[in-house]
């Protein structure tokens, strides 16, 4: 009842937080920036001369058990998969976890980690687009509104760093932004096998078909090399393969099981912001005044796109 929120002096007060909510924010702010700090670890690698093919196939070697026994995990006593379930859980993870995340890394050798995160921060609103594109769902006012100011802020700042940059810039964060439609087409063609399979078996299966992918390709282009590697590489890899790849994945899972996935998504917001600090004070990237108003233009449209109404809402 209302008169419960009231003290003896009829004066409102604040209901407390309860365990459950705050559990949740917590993970999901800490999966939030442990997703952000990928582009650190790998901009770091890069600098002791690693290539992007080399330095996937480390992260995902040092995941591929823990995935491994993700989907052992959530498929028992669970039926086995059927044919189409196969080809979905194969071309899922192709897509979703291998092809998107192949870019992302290509990418970051061209632009920077700030950058990086900004672009795929746009993920939503390719989800979006693909969904009008695909089955014509209709597009709100809000979220056209939303689209605009985050899409100009990625341009004020991508415009600022191919300016002293140069064209490669401009090739790197085409690469990221193909990494984030890449994505975006997993979650769009995911949402049904979400609701057979399950979240944490879909993405454990899906995430070894992309672990397999990636150690298959380096085998393919750079059989002779691995004891080239610095060991500095295989300790940031082992860093990237838990801290920043499965541990936030589990993070992010359970924060929805606590306050929902809306809550949660809000809550990753603090991404951006976690990548440009980090970037700042570990790689010693310029925090510019052009990348301060880009930021806080992708931040204000993405939460005007989420917050605003639906159509026929």
């Amino acid at each position: 009842m209302a008169s419960d929120n009231l003290n003896a002096s009829g004066a409102a007060v604040k209901a407390p937080v309860s365990p459950k909510l705050a559990a949740g924010l917590v993970l999901a702010v800490l999966g939030a920036v442990a997703f952000s700090a990928k582009a650190i670890i790998i901009k770091l690698a890069y600098r002791h001369g690693v290539d992007a093919v080399t330095l996937l196939m480390l992260r995902m070697l040092f995941a591929l058990p823990i995935f491994v026994l993700m989907a052992w995990w959530a498929s028992r006593g669970k039926p086995p998969l059927t044919r189409p379930d196969t080809l979905g859980v194969l071309g899922l993870g192709f897509i979703g976890y291998y092809l998107s995340s192949f870019l992302d890394f290509a990418g970051l050798q061209y632009v920077s980690a700030s950058l990086e995160r900004l672009i795929l921060y746009l993920n939503p609103t390719l989800v979006l687009l693909l969904g009008w594109i695909l089955y014509g769902r209709r597009v709100s006012r809000y979220q056209m509104l939303g689209m605009s100011i985050s899409y100009a802020g990625v341009v004020l700042v991508f415009g600022h760093e191919i300016t002293a940059q140069g064209r490669h810039a401009a090739w790197g964060a085409l690469l990221v932004f193909l990494s984030a439609a890449a994505y975006a087409v997993y979650l769009v063609y995911s949402g049904e096998l979400v609701r057979r399979l399950g979240s944490m078996r879909l993405v454990g299966l899906a995430s070894t078909v992309a672990c397999l992918c990636c150690i298959l390709q380096f085998a393919l282009l750079r059989p002779l090399t691995l004891e080239q590697i610095a060991p500095e590489v295989m300790w940031l890899s082992l860093l990237n393969a838990t801290l920043c790849t499965v541990a936030p994945v589990l993070m992010v899972m359970m924060a929805v099981e606590r306050i929902g996935a809306s809550l949660t998504s809000q809550t990753g917001m603090v991404g951006p912001m976690s990548t440009i600090t980090m970037g700042l004070l570990i790689l010693g990237e310029p925090f510019t005044a052009w990348v301060a108003v880009g930021t806080v233009l992708v931040i204000s449209g993405i939460y005007v796109f989420t917050r605003g109404p639906r159509p026929g809402a």
